[in-house]
């Protein structure tokens, strides 16, 4: 993915490294999708398997940060390589809190399975902003694995239609409470799916902003869309 340079080795290396991000990013996409079939059929078992995998995130984010820092360190990389080292450490940080959200939900299941409240609640209602949330996640790899600002672009306009999904959940929420106080404690837990479903959402959309930032040695964040467009034309 990245240009060639005069030390076939730091190519080597450079190629490398991005692979090991790529290896992660499936991980942790694999990991949202057990957590949202864990949701959607209140699966306790598969709820399992996301927590238990979720310590192979872990030491995958180990295992990139340390070739980096090696690479850094041996290499001592010209300003824009080092951009895109730096790029990639956020980036890796970035799947490694998703994976987080993921063992979140994963946790919240269960916990709401053992409630025993999983059918009164609105569970379904999540399914648009999970599967969103999922294709952002993946349109991100794909942007990155080709360096695709305009694919980039893209994510950071589709997650404000997940920060809308999940303020009309919280509505369909506070309702169901309201109507039936013994679903409280329950409930909040599914809040916090939502809100974790959310997170997964902007951490796709800063992977997104380090694309940008990758390509055109820009920092998009806390940019609006329009002064993003106007930078990559």
């Amino acid at each position: 993915m990245a240009d060639k340079h005069l030390s076939t080795q730091f190519d080597s290396e450079l190629n490398s490294v991005s692979s090991r991000v790529m290896e992660l990013g499936g991980l942790v996409e694999s990991q949202i999708r057990q957590a949202v079939y864990a949701l959607s059929q209140f699966s306790a078992e598969v709820a399992d398997h996301v927590i238990e995998n979720e310590a192979r995130v872990n030491a995958l984010e180990v295992e990139i940060d340390r070739d980096l820092t090696s690479i850094i360190g041996r290499r001592q990389p010209t300003a824009v390589d080092l951009r895109l080292l730096m790029a990639i450490s956020k980036m890796t940080a970035n799947l490694e809190r998703a994976g987080d959200e993921a063992e979140k939900i994963a946790r919240m299941v269960k916990s709401i399975i053992q409630s025993g409240n999983s059918r009164a609640l609105p569970a379904s209602e999540l399914r648009v902003a999970s599967e969103m949330a999922s294709s952002i996640l993946r349109k991100a790899l794909d942007a990155f694995a080709r360096l695709d600002t305009k694919t980039a672009l893209s994510i950071l306009k589709d997650d404000n239609l997940i920060d809308s999904e999940f303020d009309g959940f919280l509505r369909i929420l506070i309702t169901y409470m309201m109507e039936d106080a013994r679903t409280i404690s329950a409930s909040l837990d599914l809040l916090f799916i939502a809100k974790a479903i959310e997170r997964i959402g902007d951490h796709a959309k800063n992977i997104a902003e380090l694309i940008i930032y990758i390509v055109n040695g820009a920092d998009v964040r806390h940019t609006s869309i329009e002064q993003i467009e106007s930078t990559l034309q």
